[in-house]
Formats: structure tokens, C-alpha cells, sequence
């Protein structure tokens, strides 16, 4: 039984176009189970089917392209063999009653040469290294230094985000989410910090969203904007010494207002320092949600007692969890039960086979 006070967490409704069973949404978790061509094996079918129950899920990063691979074992959407694998997934999450987006992803410069085809450089906004390490078949690796993009070369990177999201639709899924947080492509063109462009993506917060909002509109124009969301981390320092934007209320506000014009889904936030804590008080997240105006998904080490609270005051539409999903596939009926929550193995995070992914038991039946 459900207390009254958290009715509103499980209540069904919609996001954007999407239907979904209640306001607890998987958060994307990276889990380096794919091979190294980016093919999904089987064990991804038993994994997101164990997680249906969740109102949404938001896939794992998946790369649009080789270029945009940044993490060895990681999955791709483009070729066919990735639409193959991916059509499986989805269609064991439909059939368990879930709803699944794919989170579209271009690390940008968090990537390694030997990642790269040919062993070339990875691209950014801007030729700057980044710090902290991205894992390569060889384990845990510096970044490599990235090149600066061509202005002429953009729209093919605008291209590429188009495909991979004619291709999600391919593989059945329920709509996108395009990645434009933790530090990767698409925030390092929104950061001044990173940004140090002089062309018409460089300079002015106008120009530094460019990108982000040349790609929210390619996809939707494959899906339809109600089918299309969005990820920010306006202060998050994901890659450890990546500096935040000089005016980040500012910057994601601009971006926040002119996605709501275009009628996205939802807007999906990290509400702080990733795998920290909870830090929703630390920047107006109130004021971003106003300037989008639609749906808006909280995200970053949530409670039970901080979900239901942030469904309640109207703060969010949905809240996604992440790590509790991966030792509980189950999760939305722990929390419904306000059950105790199991705990995985951080060694079992991140590569190897189903232990630590697939073989955590559900909530014995009261």
C-alpha cells in the first residue's frame, strides 16, 4: 500500500508524448557491457527488461558515432548490427510494460587516440586537453589532446546526431534524450571555459548554444519534438578539472528557454556534482524549469522522502534514479514499499559479464 503522501510519485501521466506508469525514471548508467565493435550482447536484454518497471528509462550514453566514442565496451546506434542489438532491448522492455529512450552521445575531447578510427585525434570546440582518464582497452587513460573542429565540419557533426536518431526510431525505441551534459560535446561548446571559438559558435552565449540547439532540432524533426529530450549539468565538474561556464544562470537559462520554444518532451538535469550530493539548492534549477516550461525530469542522489517531495511541490514531473537501479531492479517497488534499498559492488560497475549486473534479486514477494 501506498501512503498518500507519496500517491504522486506513482501516479501515471505523460512525458512529452511518451506514456509513462509512474514519475520514476531510470537515470542513464554507463556499464561498459558492450563489445568493443559497440554491439549490445544478450545480457542487455535480461538488464533493462529487469528495469521496466520504471516509468521511463532513459538508456545508457550510446555513441552516434565511431568519432564520438570516448569509453572502450560502450554502445553504439550507428550501424546496423547496433540497430539490431538495440531492437532487442526494446522489445523486451515493451513487452514487460516499460517505456525506453536512447540517450544519444559525442564525448567531444574526453576520448583517447586509440579510440578513434586511425588512431586520430579526438574534436572539441576548442584544442584544449582535458584531465582525469576515459577507459581504453588498455584500462584508465589520460584524454588525448583534441583538435578544434572546423567551422565547415559542424553540420556533418549535426548530421551524424540525425542518423543515429533515425536509427534509434529503427531499433523501436520510445523517443531520444540528446546528451548535453557532464562535460562532453555538446557542453563543451556551451561553456565559455571550454569554448574558446571566434567563429559563430564561439563567444557569445547566443553562439555557444548554437550547437546544442542545431541538434535538438535535426532530431526532432525525426521524431517530433514531443519525443525529444535533453540533459544539462550546469555545475558539474564531471571530468574533474573541467572549470564551470563564467555564467552558468545565465547560459543554461538562454538554452532552457529557447528548447521550451521548440516544445522538447522534457528537460532532464544533473542537480549538482555527478555521484555527489543532492545539491538542487546550489543553483536555481526553479528558475531553469520556469525558462523551459515544460516537463522537467530531477536527477542526482535522490531519496525517497526528496522524491516524493520534489513531485508534490511540483518541482519536477519525474525524478530518475541511477546507481539504486543497478542493484535494484526493482526499485520502483522498493520505493513503493519504502523497502530497504541492496547495494552494488563499485568493482562490478563498469565491464565483466552478468555478476554485478543482471543477477540482483527482486524484493522478495510480502
Amino acid at each position: 500500500m501506498i501512503d498518500q503522501q507519496a500517491a504522486g510519485l506513482f501516479a501515471p501521466g505523460r512525458i512529452g508524448a511518451i506514456p509513462v506508469a509512474n514519475r520514476i525514471a531510470m537515470a542513464p548508467l554507463t556499464r561498459s557491457r558492450a563489445g568493443m565493435d559497440g554491439v549490445h550482447t544478450p545480457l542487455a536484454i535480461d538488464y533493462y527488461r529487469q528495469r521496466a518497471s520504471a516509468g521511463l528509462i532513459v538508456s545508457e550514453a550510446t555513441n552516434i558515432s565511431r568519432q564520438g566514442r570516448g569509453y572502450a565496451l560502450t554502445p553504439g546506434i550507428y550501424t546496423d548490427a547496433h540497430v539490431e542489438a538495440w531492437r532487442s532491448v526494446t522489445e523486451a522492455v515493451h513487452e514487460a510494460g516499460g517505456r525506453i529512450v536512447l540517450q544519444l552521445w559525442h564525448v567531444g575531447r574526453m576520448s583517447h587516440t586509440s579510440l578513434q578510427a586511425g588512431g586520430a585525434a579526438p574534436v572539441a570546440p576548442s584544442a584544449i586537453q582535458a584531465g582525469d582518464t576515459v577507459f581504453t582497452e588498455r584500462g584508465p587513460e589520460r584524454p588525448s589532446m583534441p583538435r578544434a573542429l572546423e567551422t565547415d565540419e559542424i553540420p556533418g557533426i549535426v548530421e551524424d546526431y540525425r542518423r543515429a536518431a533515425i536509427r534509434a526510431r529503427d531499433a523501436g525505441f520510445d523517443g531520444v534524450e540528446v546528451h548535453a551534459a557532464n562535460c562532453y560535446l555538446l557542453e563543451q561548446f556551451l561553456r565559455d571555459s571550454t569554448n574558446h571559438r571566434t567563429d559563430r559558435y564561439g563567444g557569445s552565449r547566443e553562439n555557444r548554444a548554437r550547437l546544442p540547439i542545431e541538434v535538438v532540432q535535426a532530431v526532432a524533426a525525426i521524431w517530433g519534438a514531443d519525443r525529444v529530450g535533453l540533459r544539462l549539468s550546469p555545475i558539474t565538474r564531471a571530468t574533474g578539472d573541467t572549470p564551470l561556464d563564467s555564467d552558468p544562470q545565465g547560459t543554461y537559462g538562454y538554452l532552457a528557454e529557447q528548447l521550451g520554444q521548440l516544445g522538447l518532451a522534457y528537460l532532464h538535469c544533473v542537480e549538482g556534482q555527478t555521484r555527489g550530493a543532492n545539491a538542487a539548492a546550489a543553483f536555481d534549477f526553479k528558475a531553469l524549469h520556469a525558462a523551459f516550461g515544460g516537463a522537467y525530469i530531477a536527477n542526482n542522489s535522490y531519496t525517497r522522502e526528496l522524491a516524493i517531495a520534489a513531485i508534490d511541490s511540483g518541482h519536477a514531473d519525474m525524478v530518475a534514479f541511477g546507481r539504486p537501479f543497478i542493484a535494484n531492479p526493482d526499485l520502483v517497488e522498493r520505493l513503493r514499499r519504502d523497502a530497504p534499498l541492496a547495494e552494488a559492488a563499485p568493482e562490478t560497475y563498469y565491464g565483466g559479464g552478468a555478476a554485478g549486473y543482471t543477477d540482483f534479486p527482486a524484493l522478495a514477494a510480502a
